[in-house]
C-alpha cells in the first residue's frame, strides 16, 4: 500500500494595493500563453491592458482576490458582487503560468464559490479560442453557455477591446447557483 499523498489547500484572500503590479504582470502572463498559441503575438500591447485591468480593480463591487496554495501565491480573481441581486460576476480568473494542469483552477473555483454562498447567478466570458477556458467553465465548474457575442451579435455592454487581437467573439456563460 502507497502512502496517502498530503492534499494541498487552496485558499483566497482579498489582495492589497501594494499586490496591483504583481496581480497585473501574473494575469497578463497567464493570458498571454492563449493569446501567442492561438494567433503567434500578442499584438500591440499585454492581454488584457493595464488599463482594462485597473478599471475592473476600481469598478464598484469589484473585490480582487489572491488565491494560495499553501500560503504561495499562485493566482487571482476579480468579482463582482452584487449584494442586493445576488447576480455576481466573475471579472477575472487566472492560475500563474507554469502552475496550470494540477486542479488549482478547480479547487480555486469551489473556494470562490463558498466565499460568497448567496450568489443566485455567476457570470463570466471567455473568448471562442480559448477551449481549455471553455471546457474548464463548462465541464469542470457546471456554467453553460448562454450568448455568443461577435461582429454581428455585440456585446451591449463592452465593446470589442482594440487592445485584444481578432478575438473573432467572446463566450458569455452563466452558472444558476
Amino acid at each position: 500500500m502507497t502512502a496517502s499523498r498530503t492534499e494541498r489547500r487552496v485558499t483566497l484572500d482579498v489582495a492589497a494595493e501594494d499586490d496591483r503590479p504583481h496581480f497585473v504582470a501574473t494575469l497578463q502572463e497567464a493570458f498571454a500563453i492563449a493569446v501567442i498559441e492561438e494567433f503567434g503575438i500578442l499584438g500591440d500591447g499585454p492581454v488584457p491592458s493595464e488599463e482594462d485591468v485597473t478599471a475592473l480593480f476600481e469598478a464598484p463591487n469589484a473585490v480582487v482576490l489572491r488565491v494560495l496554495e499553501d500560503g504561495a501565491w499562485v493566482g487571482g480573481a476579480v468579482v463582482s458582487i452584487d449584494a442586493e441581486t445576488q447576480h455576481n460576476a466573475l471579472d477575472f480568473f487566472f492560475v500563474n503560468a507554469g502552475e496550470s494542469g494540477r486542479g488549482l483552477g478547480r479547487k480555486a473555483w469551489t473556494a470562490i464559490e463558498e466565499a460568497y454562498p448567496l450568489t443566485k447567478v455567476w457570470i463570466t466570458h471567455t473568448p471562442h479560442f480559448e477551449k481549455r477556458n471553455i471546457h474548464f467553465y463548462v465541464n469542470v465548474c457546471g456554467f453553460r453557455i448562454v450568448e455568443y457575442y461577435n461582429s454581428r451579435h455585440p456585446d451591449p455592454h463592452h465593446p470589442e477591446d482594440p487592445s485584444w487581437p481578432e478575438l473573432g467573439g467572446m463566450f458569455r456563460f452563466e452558472k444558476r447557483m
